[in-house]
């Protein structure tokens, strides 16, 4: 006899209170960081406009030269720790993790607690992983304008913050999340539940993998048993390194967008989308369409970030093939959004909140229509490198990401804090002035980027190129710039408008916020699946394999999956970890992805320290070290770039954007060191409309030659074969100082021909004799720095270069 499917009953009624202390917390300091990081964008923007007005107003308007004014702003681009490659990490992170964090968070707090019929499952855990995450936060904000970063676009900070995320975000989040599923007493997930654990798994999955490291300041500690200096000790070098390091950088890098900005902000619309309007959502099936293939097709579209590079071309076309096909399940979920307003069109006209999400929805819509066609390789091939690309991370930040959460902080605010909201007029406020300053900052950009591609690649009627120069493609930006900055300021004007109008109805709440009891039956441990969540048989005439198709086309399975919660993870994790294992295997298993060059030899010590101090000022935010094989880009550059070149670079430098010219060749184009030397003092000195930052740090500290063993020794623990570096990197490193610093001098014509205001930062004042500057010069970092400079590119034109 066959055993019938039945349904138990409810279980016993309980009642409980849902925690919005916590949501309230989170919204607070989305607003908050939200402010910092679009400050700090505002101020890199200034940045790259800053250097030639200065320069403007010092020679044209006032005759005198520097004063208070020109000297305060040159604190924008002459201070140290407010250097564009030291701050522009900080607003990628304080935007992405921070602004957008926070405003992830309050969503799944305030949603899951309603779609689970649940109190978080620990409030200990909510505060714990409140607190851990402002603290993550704020040593991201200490560290990176300190220059302590890893150097990998996204996942620039440290390894002990590292660990921090780490513990934070599975250890209090994930568990708090998973432990309130599992004691929920709604038994089907909504769909706005399947998107979270998407987001957590597989966030975790791309930052463990991601940041596998050797830290360098431990390996100094054991070997010596000394304990290193700060900037030491917190230092870490990628246990991948050149192609696998790409490609592992890019397949967290581009996931990071899609499992950080994109699917938390689905599950986020999927919920507050629906309340907003008071509409079910459009489509059940579709969203299921939508979610799995996006989980599962998404995984793979990283290498599209490295077309023409040194990856072989398998792995890009595989991220250009998976990327185009990502275009269909995101215009599902944008169709499956907008469609949930149907008859509901007439409430967006006179809902300024409703309005917040209609155009975030439309930004992810156009998003993700531009980064399938930027993923195609002759699209790729004008856009890679410039503004093109700026643009279009900025369409799906401020449209998407800033919109949907400013949405939903105007839906919420009045229902947490238990009060009307101060002032509608001042909602639509924020949104006219956000949207006009969005368009007047991307608009602007898109022409930007394409006027580079466009100029990079021009040929003259003799077959030259037309602009040789690079600096020619910057000065041509300089009014798309300003523009970006008027833009930008009109944004963050609106996120103050806003900041201001919750802040305002935050203080009229009521001196103690009502306690809502909620009643809800537990849900019974002995349920059974009801036969229809197991489909219908509708095709009894058909084969096996026909009726088993049938089955799976009716979808019902998924109604089974949605009251699985660990189930329903698992498989998440398989499509996750499947997809990615199909792309990475291959490229580190099979040699030939990265052919061996027999005259590519490990940095030296010196060449390291440079390479380092290189990386902590941030210089591949501005710079490539990667040179496609196309025409116009060898004709400026030199040889393209070859796999095997990078082989010992922990991490690989080959940036993502070009505010200045590509460097994969420095060393064999540009050996100079009296010219690097200046370059670094004083850029306009050297380029008369360079918007490079100066460098005069440079020139004031020490290098630690000392420390530079540990660098080695970690370096070598990674593979690199550094043979008598072992026992005497810091001898070697002290005698290459003084011949780079020897060479300089001798270069200028002598000391006395070297600036005189170099001499007071290196020395305080004008060197007696050869020797005492050769001494003095060769112990500052900017000797490392030219070293590395001079390094680059040069290992081809060496014996076995053509292996």
């Amino acid at each position: 006899m066959s055993e019938q499917p039945v349904t138990a009953g409810p279980g016993p009624m309980e009642e409980f209170v849902y925690d919005d202390a916590i949501v309230r917390k989170f919204l607070a300091a989305t607003l908050l960081w939200g402010f910092v990081g679009m400050l700090v964008g505002l101020i890199i923007a200034l940045q790259l406009v800053m250097p030639i007005a200065v320069q403007w107003l010092e020679t044209s308007v006032f005759a005198g030269g520097p004063n208070g004014l020109t000297r305060s702003l040159r604190l924008l681009f002459e201070q140290e720790w407010l250097s564009f490659g030291r701050l522009r990490p900080l607003h990628t992170n304080a935007v992405i993790f921070a602004f957008a964090g926070n405003a992830i968070f309050t969503a799944v707090y305030y949603s899951t607690q309603r779609l689970c019929k649940a109190r978080m499952w620990s409030d200990l855990l909510s505060t714990l992983h409140f607190w851990g995450w402002q603290l993550i936060i704020v040593a991201a904000a200490i560290t990176l304008p300190l220059g302590i970063t890893q150097g990998k676009e996204y996942a620039e900070l440290e390894w002990p913050i590292d660990l921090a995320i780490a513990v934070v975000w599975l250890g209090f989040f994930g568990t708090n999340f998973f432990m309130t599923l599992i004691n929920r007493r709604e038994r089907h997930m909504y769909v706005a539940l399947w998107f979270y654990i998407a987001t957590i798994v597989t966030v975790t999955i791309l930052h463990v993998f991601n940041n596998l490291w050797i830290p360098a300041g431990l390996v100094y500690l054991v070997q010596t048993g000394e304990m290193p200096s700060a900037e030491l000790m917190m230092k870490s070098y990628p246990v991948y390194a050149g192609v696998q390091d790409a490609f592992m950088q890019w397949w967290y890098g581009h996931n990071a967008v899609a499992f950080f900005l994109t699917t938390p902000f689905l599950g986020l619309m999927y919920y507050f989308l629906p309340k907003a309007a008071d509409r079910p959502v459009y489509s059940y099936k579709l969203s299921i369409i939508h979610f799995w293939s996006l989980v599962f097709i998404y995984i793979w579209a990283g290498p599209h970030h490295l077309h023409y590079t040194a990856l072989p071309m398998w792995a890009s076309s595989v991220g250009m093939l998976f990327s185009v096909m990502l275009w269909m399940p995101s215009w599902g979920g944008m169709i499956n959004g907008l469609l949930t307003l149907r008859g509901a069109w007439h409430k967006v006209a006179a809902d300024p909140v409703l309005k917040f999400f209609v155009i975030g929805v439309t930004f992810y819509g156009m998003s993700t229509f531009e980064g399938p066609m930027l993923s195609i390789k002759t699209v790729n091939s004008l856009s890679h490198y410039t503004d093109w690309t700026i643009a279009h991370v900025h369409s799906g930040a401020l449209g998407w990401n800033g919109f949907m959460t400013f949405g939903m902080i105007y839906w919420l605010a009045p229902r947490i804090f238990q009060t009307e909201l101060f002032s509608k007029k001042m909602v639509a406020a924020h949104f006219w002035i956000g949207t006009i300053g969005m368009l007047l900052y991307i608009i602007p950009i898109y022409v930007a980027g394409i006027t580079q591609g466009l100029m990079w690649r021009a040929f003259d009627e003799t077959g030259r190129l037309a602009f040789p120069d690079f600096v020619e493609t910057v000065t041509k930006l300089m009014p798309f710039y300003w523009a970006r900055a008027l833009g930008g300021t009109l944004y963050l004007t609106g996120v103050v408008i806003g900041i201001y109008n919750i802040t305002r109805t935050w203080m009229t709440r009521p001196a103690k916020y009502e306690t809502v009891v909620q009643r809800a039956p537990a849900l019974r441990k002995d349920f059974r699946d009801d036969a229809n969540e197991r489909g219908e048989e509708r095709l009894s005439g058909s084969i096996w394999i026909g009726r088993a198709a049938d089955k799976v086309i009716q979808g019902k399975w998924h109604r089974r999956w949605e009251r699985l919660p660990v189930r329903f993870t698992v498989w998440v994790v398989i499509a996750v970890v499947v997809a990615s294992l199909f792309e990475m295997v291959p490229l580190y298993v099979i040699r030939s992805n990265v052919p061996t060059i027999a005259s590519v030899k490990p940095y030296t010590p010196l060449e390291l320290a440079g390479r380092d101090l290189y990386v902590a000022e941030g210089c591949y935010n501005c710079h490539s070290q990667m040179i496609r094989p196309i025409f116009a880009e060898t004709e400026r550059y030199g040889e393209y770039s070859k796999p095997g070149e990078s082989v010992y670079n922990h991490p690989f430098q080959w940036g993502s954007r070009r505010i200045g010219p590509d460097l994969a060749r420095e060393g064999v184009t540009n050996p100079s060191g009296t010219w690097h030397l200046n370059h670094f003092y004083d850029p306009r000195s050297v380029i008369g409309q360079s918007i490079m930052p100066a460098y005069s740090t440079f020139f004031r500290r020490d290098t630690r030659f000392e420390e530079i063993q540990g660098r080695v020794d970690a370096m070598a623990m990674l593979g690199v074969p550094y043979g008598e570096a072992i026992n005497t990197a810091p001898e070697m490193a002290r005698e290459q100082a003084r011949q780079v610093a020897a060479a300089i001098i001798d270069e200028a014509g002598g000391f006395a021909e070297i600036r005189v205001d170099i001499w007071e930062l290196v020395l305080g004042r004008m060197p007696a004799s050869r020797e005492e500057a050769i001494d003095a010069l060769s112990q500052k970092k900017v000797i490392a720095m030219i070293a590395y400079m001079q390094r680059l590119g040069t290992d081809l034109t060496r014996e076995g270069g053509a292996s």
